[in-house]
């Protein structure tokens, strides 16, 4: 009986092979949609947030202690809450079908894939619990920021699966533009984490009732804004270097758009930073500033894996 388990579902994952919304040629859009998704729920979840309506929902896995979805004396509140909760079976579904198809690839073809996708998929149903703990705690600033570090944790794979999805022709860097790389990447990831902190001590809690973290909003503003000017000079070095050799060779590489695209995001990042503190931390720009940060979780992966993808020339930089 053991020795058909395996040529049954072998026979399943030929047959799964056949169908077109499993096909292979589908998983380029399934990583995309992972990617795009993961940043969406951020967003979405910082609207919650930024409506006041983080306890629309009182209870979970329930909405209230007698209905599964919102009811209407939980008002508007409660159906912005609730659809975000929705927002995550949609994630769910795009993480299924992505591992389902990369796994009907077979051994050799899903190489490099299997994994994240696998994170992915066990990610979802982590974020979810997460998030029903800072509701069963009334939106402790310290889980609701444990939450975001977890989305980030998930753009970042989305974003290596995009990356290994579409693997781009490596292109020899110099030591000088490789050594970049990873200083960015820290240095990047410190300014979204001093950020998550921020947000904790900012005046947006969710709720009327919810607590902050209790940092001194001035002060770790400024401490938030060290890293950022310095990844954004890191990010010019990076782009300055990387745009001497695309002139040279007369072509825009890969990893220069990404480099680009960096700074870009950097750059807005710091306006909409300085802005914030200016006026008083608007709801709006902080909607937009979650939105950068996820982005740029996303860029800071990939520049990173597209210029120490492979070894590094013997160019001197």
């Amino acid at each position: 009986m053991s020795a058909l388990v395996p040529r049954k579902v072998a026979h399943l994952i030929n047959k799964v092979r056949n169908w077109p919304i499993l096909s292979s040629a589908r998983i380029p859009l399934y990583a995309w949609a992972s990617l795009v998704s993961q940043i969406l729920i951020v967003v979405t979840g910082g609207v919650v947030r930024l409506t006041g309506s983080g306890l629309g929902c009182p209870t979970w896995p329930k909405c209230t202690a007698d209905s599964l979805v919102t009811v209407p004396e939980m008002g508007i509140h409660g159906v912005i809450e609730f659809a975000n909760r929705l927002l995550t079976f949609v994630l769910a579904v795009i993480a299924l079908l992505t591992f389902v198809t990369i796994l009907a690839l077979g051994k050799k073809l899903r190489t490099g894939l299997f994994a994240p996708a696998l994170i992915l998929g066990l990610g979802i149903p982590a974020q979810a619990i997460l998030g029903g703990f800072t509701v069963l705690t009334k939106l402790n600033p310290w889980l609701v920021g444990a939450h975001f570090v977890l989305s980030g944790f998930m753009i970042v794979t989305a974003a290596l699966l995009v990356f290994r999805v579409l693997p781009p022709k490596h292109i020899v860097v110099s030591q000088g533009i490789y050594k970049t790389a990873t200083p960015i990447s820290i240095v990047g990831a410190i300014a979204v984490l001093i950020g998550v902190l921020v947000t904790g001590a900012g005046p947006h809690s969710g709720d009327a009732q919810s607590v902050r973290n209790g940092l001194d909003l001035e002060l770790w503003q400024h401490l938030h804004s060290y890293p950022a000017y310095i990844l954004l000079l890191l990010a010019i070095i990076q782009l300055g270097l990387l745009s001497k050799r695309d002139k040279a060779g007369l072509e825009r590489s890969y990893q220069l758009k990404v480099s680009a695209w960096l700074l870009v995001t950097t750059i807005a990042q710091a306006i909409i930073g300085i802005a914030q503190a200016r006026l008083g931390v608007p709801a709006g720009l902080v909607a937009l500033h979650m939105l950068g940060a996820s982005v740029l979780c996303a860029l800071l992966t990939l520049q990173w894996l597209a210029i120490r993808g492979k070894n590094p020339g013997n160019q001197n930089g």
